[in-house]
Order: C-alpha cells, then structure tokens, then sequence
C-alpha cells in the first residue's frame, strides 16, 4: 500500500508536466487517459471520501475533453483539487475536529483548548489557500499559456503549499502545547 500511495502522490505531482507535455503531441482526448488514471490512483489510495468526489469530478472532465478533444478540461484538475480540498477542510471546522486538528493530535495527543482554537484557524487559513490557489489554477487553465499553467500548478502551487505546511509545523509547538 506504501508504495501505490507513492505512486498516487508522483503521478498527482508529474501530472501537469505530463499534461503540457502531451498536448503539445497528443490529441486531448487521450490524455484523458493520464487524468482519469491519476484521479482513480488518488482516489483507491486514499481514505479520505474527498478524493472519490474528485475522481467523480475528473470522470465529468475526461468525458469532456473526450467528447470535445479539447485540454482545457484536463487544466482545470487542479481547480476540481482545490475545490474538493476547500470542501474537506470547510466542512471539518463545521462538523470537528478539523483537519488539521487531527493532524495535530497525532503529534500532540492532548492538544489544549488555545491549541484547538489555534489549529481552527489553522485550518481557515487553509481554505483562503485553497480559494486563492484554486483561483489562480482557474486563470492559468482559462487565460494563460500551456506553460505558464505547467509551471504554476506543477511547480509553484506546491512550493506555496510546502511553505504553509512548513510554516504551521513550526508554529505548531507554540501553539499546541
């Protein structure tokens, strides 16, 4: 199981290099192929339901991009990832313990009340992420080039995310007991 979670996050990572690449020698169509395999990987892999709605939403997208041979649905995973992943993290601070509480509690067991209302806002933070990356996903999918679309989501949105990962992990200890 190790080892298809490691494949599941690679291909999730190569997956708009794989993209910009194949549009500029495959027709769109076929490269649905990658879209539906990596969603589908992410998906088996995953324990979260979030990722069986994105492999529904990546399903609606491959249909798309097959019925109209056209790249634009296959650039607009990233936004569908966003999208699901604000909805993850949405509903936990409405239903808890939030997302990033239960990442805390792994470290920090008996996490304290500051320490709860810390990581909530943690996890609001995430969410105006995922809003704004999510945002930034869509303009490079619906106005920018095939390149600038590769770079952004296959190399910038995951320097953004590692830079808040990185940055609660150190605050974390501050702020959870």
């Amino acid at each position: 199981m190790r080892a298809a979670t490691a494949l599941a996050w690679l291909a999730t990572l190569l997956y708009p290099l794989a993209i910009w690449l194949g549009l500029a020698r495959f027709e769109p169509r076929w490269l649905g192929c990658v879209l539906l395999a990596v969603a589908l990987l992410r998906a088996a892999v995953s324990r979260e339901p979030v990722w069986l709605i994105a492999a529904a939403g990546a399903f609606v997208l491959v249909i798309a991009t097959f019925v109209f041979n056209d790249g634009l649905p296959l650039k607009l995973y990233p936004v569908l990832v966003n999208t699901a992943l604000l909805c993850m993290f949405a509903i936990s601070l409405w239903k808890p313990p939030t997302v990033i509480e239960r990442l805390a509690r792994l470290r920090h067991p008996d996490l304290p009340p500051d320490g709860v209302r810390w990581v909530a806002n943690v996890t609001k933070a995430w969410c105006l992420f995922f809003v704004a990356n999510g945002g930034i996903a869509l303009w490079t999918a619906l106005a920018a080039s095939d390149a600038t679309w590769a770079l952004y989501n296959g190399a910038i949105a995951y320097v953004l995310i590692g830079a808040m990962l990185g940055g609660e992990w150190l605050l974390r200890p501050r702020h959870a007991g």
